[in-house]
């Protein structure tokens, strides 16, 4: 009986895969030491045979099963290795990834566990399988499939959502926080640590501490131009009232269409922006806290402090000295 079901598509983010399979991996050497049974896994395609990934390389897969079959492995669904909403759309819409839309549905129908980070959550979406859970995805995916699940809650701070037999992950590199994730779920917490200690990843809880508010706008030519606006202002922030009025609108409508392309508030991306600004200049110059606090237009340090401990999970120090949260 396996564990886990790897299954690749043609074109998938090569760290993603990558992540999956290392872990697995690890745990299966490091299984002995916390006396636990090694986990069993296969990997496999939409056709089976050599599948091409990101950055020319290549994994040896076998061919989903054509008909449904008894299987109480979590399929797990490495990133799809997609830059853009509109490059996402396409490679659904390919013969492959309807051939994994359509596996992936059989399996979610007969109970069957399902985990998928950044854009490979968007197949999970296609398969039918989010409807009414709370998931995540990458955060600048989130804004997208808010507007095409509407019957979901997406919980773009969180780095691992569970939902019952569905879990899901933010951006690509949170494969790893995802196969911790289902590790300490199928086979306890003792291998999931080992693994964590040896490979040293940390169980990160959050996105937010790494957010690019330029990036929120997804292509939206009116984020973009917010953006622009509220870092050149800075250290003094235009108010939502004063961008509303520049951009010839009314408040309501900035707030409608920020929230429909960020999934932010107006005042949140204000926001956003300074404490981007702010943690920039933590990691990259030697100015105080107090200094940047100034450069960002907060009135002293413990205003930047609490806001970046609300934000990020974190003191703005952390963030200096190269630390996250965890």
């Amino acid at each position: 009986m396996r564990d886990f079901t790897v299954v690749v598509l043609p074109g998938a983010y090569a760290t993603s895969v990558a992540v999956t399979l290392d872990v697995l991996s690890a745990a299966a050497a490091l299984s002995p030491r916390v006396k636990l049974p090694r986990p069993a896994w296969r990997v496999m395609s939409p056709q089976g045979g050599s599948v091409p990934l990101s950055s020319g390389l290549r994994l040896e897969t076998v061919a989903l099963p054509g008909r449904p079959r008894a299987d109480t492995s979590t399929w797990i669904i490495p990133g799809l290795g997609v830059d853009s909403p509109a490059a996402l759309a396409d490679r659904l819409a390919s013969d492959d990834a309807r051939r994994a839309i359509e596996a992936v549905r059989r399996h979610g129908a007969r109970g069957g566990a399902l985990a998928a980070s950044c854009s490979a959550v968007f197949l999970l979406q296609a398969a039918g399988v989010l409807r009414q859970r709370r998931v995540t995805t990458s955060w600048w995916l989130a804004p997208e499939l808010r507007r095409i699940e509407p019957q979901c809650c997406v919980d773009a701070d969180r780095m691992v959502c569970a939902d019952g037999p569905v879990s899901t992950a933010g951006a690509a590199f949170a494969q790893a926080d995802l196969m911790l994730h289902l590790l300490r779920t199928r086979l306890g917490s003792a291998l999931a640590d080992a693994v964590g200690r040896v490979l040293l990843i940390d169980g990160r809880q959050a996105q937010a501490p790494f957010v690019v508010p330029s990036m929120l706008a997804s292509g939206n030519e009116l984020v973009r131009r917010l953006t622009r606006r509220i870092e050149s202002a800075l250290p003094r922030p235009p108010s939502v009232a004063a961008l509303a009025a520049e951009f010839a609108m009314s408040q309501r409508t900035l707030a409608r269409h920020v929230r429909a392309a960020t999934g932010l508030g107006a005042l949140a991306l204000v926001q956003s922006v300074r404490l981007n600004r702010a943690r920039t200049l933590i990691e990259t110059s030697r100015m105080t806290i107090e200094q940047i606090a100034a450069q960002v237009g907060y009135e002293d340090a413990t205003a930047l402090r609490r806001l970046m401990r609300k934000a990020a999970g974190a003191a703005p120090s952390q963030f200096r000295s190269g630390l996250h949260p965890t």
